[in-house]
């Protein structure tokens, strides 16, 4: 019987192992936009739209077509490149309104929450997504 038990065990651990190991998170990501290192801080008491689930931030000058935060939760952020996917160009932005963001030369509309997908227009591909880090309850570190 225990033989049984611990040859179970065994393939449960091995398959747990494989399955973790397949889904994990892959740092690379295949985008149209171009890969523009850059890292920043912002300081939530000076922007402090960002405090407020649901609100997004645009920051020009940064990656390829600016980059937007969007606050989800307190404590849980998102930020993506403003260049389109669609028209992948510097001059082609997504302007944010809080939860959505629409291009401003195709028209194709993106939801922030959760992955920056488009939800309607031309574009296809999902918006550029960068890293965000809370490094204290004021100040949050975006970087590629």
């Amino acid at each position: 019987m225990w033989k049984l038990l611990l040859k179970i065990t065994r393939y449960f651990v091995l398959t747990a192992f494989i399955l973790l190991n397949s889904v994990s998170c892959d740092k690379e990501q295949n985008s149209l936009i171009p890969n523009i290192p850059f890292s920043f801080t912002i300081n939530l008491n000076i922007i402090n739209e960002l405090t407020v689930p649901g609100n997004s931030y645009y920051f020009p000058n940064t990656g390829f077509g600016g980059v937007i935060v969007y606050c989800e939760l307190p404590g849980s952020y998102y930020a993506f490149d403003a260049a389109c996917t669609n028209e992948v160009s510097q001059n082609c932005k997504v302007k944010n309104d809080g939860v959505l963001g629409t291009c401003d030369c195709c028209g194709s509309k993106f939801i922030l929450l959760g992955g920056g997908f488009p939800t309607e227009g031309p574009a296809t591909a999902a918006l550029r997504n960068y890293q965000v880090a809370v490094l204290d309850d004021y100040t949050l570190r975006v970087y590629n």
